[in-house]
């Protein structure tokens, strides 16, 4: 039998402004050295002249530039049959080996600066990788041409046929108005107790203390904690669209930096239905994910319920989200456990999924389809003991739990063996992930 001829693998380079994204390490050590010691930095920049300035200022220009420069010639990406390889280092080499058949997704993402010089940044999940690679720089045109070749050879295409099948077709799902998205964000409890707080904590700082570093030091991180949880939340979610491909459904958003993300198929292991408290009498509710090896968590941000329901069946075949009228609250007798709230427990068991919802204020519904619970677990405290309740917990693929509170003892355990068997059985009769069919 011949040898088989080794193929030819041609390496790329990122584009030529990446240099300009890894110049400011330099600068950055410099900056982090001054802010350790500013008193020592001030008086050391007092004694010198001039002169000796400009030409250290021209040599942290000219060193930062020549890093970023190097830092870009030596690295450089190839695609073959089954992996996609990064090589970089300047002084210590590293070199890491992608491969094709655990790659899950591909996201694009250009933030302001890189969409201004017309490049993207690709992110990578892989399975089992507590973080995604990236390859940033890339020309807009091939960061899209690149993430349709990787996955079509992950769905099993010939090398030859990859660069030919391009980038998967997609159907519009779900399209979010800026304005429905502002006023949702209006209706959270969030971002005014965080307004409150940066309101009256620093008034009573000043009036005991009289220091206005002090004032300003607890002001201004609630100030951007308050605009993080509405202003950042809107610029981050701004013209959130998702949509249905071959390859997962796609999610794309951002005002400033520009998302185009990717929800691996099969890989969703929990989904979350929430409902804050004003917005129930608008009907809407926001939707979250648990992926296994995935950071993307905001599936819809904010739609009506039946809108939100069809895309969760489109993630989840198959699938119902139980009604309220559907779920069943714990006995009278777990207001002992827990007063008040014990009212927004309740819990519904379908042949699909296990739906636990918790939240009085702000509802939580999170389904769990059987297959993918990886174990089950019952708990009981002292006094859940005496009151005859306790809680089932179903233990996800995303290393998440999701919890039946304050469930009577009896029917507690019964479900502890019944979710058991149903978990084995659907694990058994999944359909394995395919993509791009």
């Amino acid at each position: 039998m011949p040898d088989r001829v080794p193929q030819e693998v041609s390496e790329r380079r990122l584009h030529p402004v990446t240099p300009l994204r890894r110049a400011w390490a330099p600068f950055a050590i410099l900056v982090g050295w001054a802010v350790h010691d500013p008193n020592g930095t001030q008086q050391r920049l007092s004694e010198l002249t001039a002169t000796t300035l400009l030409l250290g200022s021209l040599a942290v220009v000219v060193g930062g530039a020549l890093y970023g420069f190097l830092s870009w010639w030596f690295t450089h990406f190839a695609v073959t049959d089954t992996e996609l390889r990064i090589r970089t280092g300047l002084f210590f080499r590293r070199t890491a080996h992608i491969r094709l058949d655990r790659l899950q997704a591909v996201d694009v993402t250009r933030p302001l600066l890189a969409r201004i010089a017309g490049v993207a940044k690709l992110k990578l999940d892989v399975v089992g990788a507590e973080k995604k690679d990236e390859l940033a720089y890339l020309g807009e045109r091939d960061a899209t041409e690149l993430r349709a070749e990787l996955l079509a050879r992950a769905a099993g295409f010939a090398p030859e046929e990859a660069r030919e099948v391009g980038e998967a077709p997609v159907r519009g799902l779900l399209h979010v108005q800026p304005r429905v998205l502002a006023l949702s964000l209006l209706l959270t409890g969030a971002p005014w107790a965080m307004l409150l707080a940066a309101t009256v904590v620093p008034a009573f700082l000043w009036f005991a203390t009289h220091n206005v570093w002090t004032v300003l030091a607890t002001a201004l991180p609630m100030l951007g904690g308050a605009f993080a949880s509405s202003g950042g939340r809107f610029i981050k979610e701004y013209d959130w669209t998702v949509g249905e491909s071959p390859d997962g459904i796609r999610i794309d958003h951002g005002l400033l930096d520009k998302a185009h993300e990717t929800v691996p198929p099969g890989r969703v292991q929990t989904v979350h239905v929430v409902q804050p408290l004003l917005w129930r009498r608008m009907g809407w509710v926001r939707v979250e994910l648990d992926v296994a090896g995935s950071s993307n968590s905001v599936l819809v941000p904010v739609a009506p319920r039946e809108h939100a329901e069809a895309v969760i069946g489109r993630v989840l075949p198959g699938v119902r989200v139980p009604d309220a009228a559907d779920l069943v609250r714990p006995p009278a007798r777990a207001a002992w456990c827990v007063p008040f709230w014990w009212k927004g427990y309740g819990l519904s068991v379908t042949d699909e999924v296990f739906a636990a919802r918790h939240g009085l204020l702000k509802r939580r519904l999170s389904l769990v389809p059987h297959a993918k619970v990886q174990s089950v677990r019952l708990s009981q405290g002292p006094w859940e003991r005496y009151k005859d309740v306790a809680d089932v917990r179903v233990d996800t693929g995303a290393d998440k739990t999701v919890t039946a509170r304050l469930r009577p003892a009896e029917e507690a355990s019964a479900l502890l063996q019944s979710q058991a068997d149903r978990s084995r059985t659907g694990r058994r009769e999944a359909v394995p992930d395919r993509w791009m069919a």
